[in-house]
């Protein structure tokens, strides 16, 4: 066996995410090296030959938490480097993945130029999940390009970055837009992990295959089955229906 590629990801978190956000990156790892290593009883000693080393790292000061402030459910977890350590400077990374914060968030100027300059470097993909987009909107990387974004944010995002922004989380789990990568809410970031590992130059075909396969992810469609209206009419219905339910128990 010869020396494993290093794939090198940041995970950018300048105030805090959602817990299912930034579970994407799970994926990640279990196409490491390390991980196939783990389970090599399940995976052929060739593919575990095949995949990159590399244990994603925590960027900022920052927390992991469900947007329910307050309280918080979820947990606090150290960063492991501070934006300001050369070891974490532009073109350090292959991928900095940008999990969604409170859509309130403005990010300092220190984090936003940052991320501004990860984004400049031509060997550096920027992925982006759900309420990331509006990070990345901050850093200035979202001018003239193609995204996505939440699907109930996307007037929110065209207002606060500019009507030169093509949109396209109303009927997209997920886009690519040169080093750019974003998706819609929550789960799409699986969606898009997926797809921009079968596309990278990172990861073997037969690694990623084994890796989707066992996390059971990657088989949904990037465009949506269900349009828009049928989506806020179907939540307005589970609203409804929920709220009926809990009033028949009480009776």
């Amino acid at each position: 066996m010869g020396k494993q590629n290093v794939v090198r990801i940041g995970v950018f978190i300048p105030t805090e995410c959602q817990l299912l956000d930034v579970a994407c990156i799970d994926i990640f790892g279990t196409m490491s090296h390390e991980y196939m290593s783990l389970v090599a009883g399940l995976v052929p000693q060739a593919v575990i030959d095949l995949a990159p080393s590399g244990v994603p790292g925590l960027l900022g000061p920052y927390r992991l938490c469900q947007p329910s402030d307050p309280p918080y459910v979820g947990h606090e977890h150290p960063a492991h480097a501070s934006l300001l350590e050369a070891a974490v400077r532009a073109g350090k990374f292959e991928i900095v993945l940008v999990p969604g914060p409170d859509p309130s968030t403005v990010l300092d100027a220190g984090a936003a130029e940052w991320l501004r300059r990860q984004g400049e470097v031509e060997t550096t993909d920027i992925l982006s999940i759900c309420t990331g987009i509006l990070i990345c909107g901050e850093a200035g990387l979202l001018k003239g390009r193609t995204a996505c974004g939440p699907r109930g944010l996307q007037e929110k995002i065209r207002d606060r970055f500019g009507p030169d922004i093509v949109l396209k989380g109303t009927e997209l789990r997920w886009v690519q837009d040169g080093r750019l990568w974003s998706s819609g809410g929550v789960t799409n970031g699986n969606d898009l992990v997926a797809a921009y590992a079968r596309q990278s130059q990172h990861f073997p075909g037969p690694v990623v295959e084994v890796a989707l396969a066992m996390t059971d992810t990657g088989d949904r469609a990037q465009k949506y089955s269900q349009g828009q209206t049928s989506f806020v009419l179907g939540m307005v219905w589970n609203i409804l229906g929920a709220a009926f339910l809990g009033f028949w128990r009480r009776k």
